[in-house]
């Protein structure tokens, strides 16, 4: 048996976009993020592969509660009758009562969209979830999982560390990776998207990622990365230009709707020259991928300024 997860493609707006991973030990199964309701089938046909039953899964996991990785959390539960949720304290609350959520994506993406993206998202029974404190730790099979807090992204936002694949579930807090962008060595980039980003809380979280001596981490988006320390080197160089651009919104006498184009254009004109110098600047195919995260990332930023000039 593999000491390392199974690694999902959930099939999130487009290949390896966004996974799910599958822990199994001899006869017990465990899912780490449960994505959107449409991967359901797509986690349970992973699980018949290895030769196990719904009624075998004891945990669903999600490191955090925005739509892509615990948008399928209710119809997974629902699938898996004898599984338990595992959440923070802060994303319990909103997996149990999903009206915010709901409304907030809808509001952002508009019905259609959101019915194209997550589907149905179900209020989760209270007595099917668990809620985890920082340092907590499960014992599975062989396995130790140490659950820490990792703010920064998402205040309500947690990591997991396996201890018998030496690795950390990382959800958002130790970057994006997408495979498209490998192709000339190691290429990760912070997510700074609405609505808790943070600088100094996403630094103490990689920080607490390197911390853990884990030798891999296992990104959402997407899959495996070995290289810890210079992954971790290229998220703080990230970050420190994606603070600058912050402080220089904050110092603005732009509006909202001017905020958002500066910081996609200055957002753009980065990553243009980081691709560039690995030679992959003027790849189409790349900036259709980078698009949603740079305008993503450019949002967080200005709702981070909104959040100061309110302080």
């Amino acid at each position: 048996m593999s000491t390392k997860p199974i690694l999902i493609d959930c099939r999130y707006v487009f290949p390896k976009y966004a996974a799910a991973y599958l822990i199994v030990e001899k006869k017990r199964a465990l899912f780490v993020e449960n994505n959107t309701s449409h991967a359901v089938l797509i986690l349970l046909d992973e699980l018949a592969k290895a030769g196990l039953k719904p009624t075998q899964v004891e945990y669903l996991i999600v490191t955090h509660a925005h739509l892509d990785h615990a948008g399928g959390s209710s119809a997974l539960i629902q699938a898996c009758p004898n599984a338990t949720l595992l959440a923070h304290p802060r994303a319990a609350k909103h997996l149990i009562d999903p009206s915010k959520l709901i409304q907030g994506a809808r509001q952002v993406y508009g019905d259609q969209v959101f019915e194209e993206l997550y589907g149905q998202i179900d209020p989760i029974p209270a007595n099917r979830v668990r809620e985890i404190q920082d340092g907590e730790e499960i014992e599975f099979g062989s396995r130790l999982l140490r659950f820490f807090y990792t703010r920064g992204h998402a205040k309500h936002h947690f990591c997991v560390f396996d201890s018998r694949a030496n690795g950390v579930f990382t959800g958002d807090s130790f970057g994006i990776a997408y495979p498209a962008l490998q192709r000339k060595g190691l290429f990760i980039f912070p997510s700074t998207s609405p609505v808790d980003f943070e600088p100094n809380e996403a630094r103490i979280s990689i920080q607490k990622i390197m911390d853990s001596g884990a030798e891999r981490a296992y990104l959402t988006h997407f899959g495996e990365v070995g290289e810890m320390s210079q992954a971790a080197g290229q998220l703080l160089g990230h970050l420190d230009f994606h603070e600058k651009l912050l402080d220089r919104v904050v110092s603005s006498n732009l509006d909202d709707k001017e905020k958002l184009s500066f910081c996609q254009k200055e957002l753009n004109s980065y990553f243009h020259e980081k691709l560039s110098l690995i030679g992959l600047g003027s790849d189409s195919l790349l900036w259709d991928i980078l698009r949603p995260d740079i305008e993503l990332n450019a949002a967080g930023l200005v709702y981070a300024s909104q959040k100061r000039k309110t302080a």
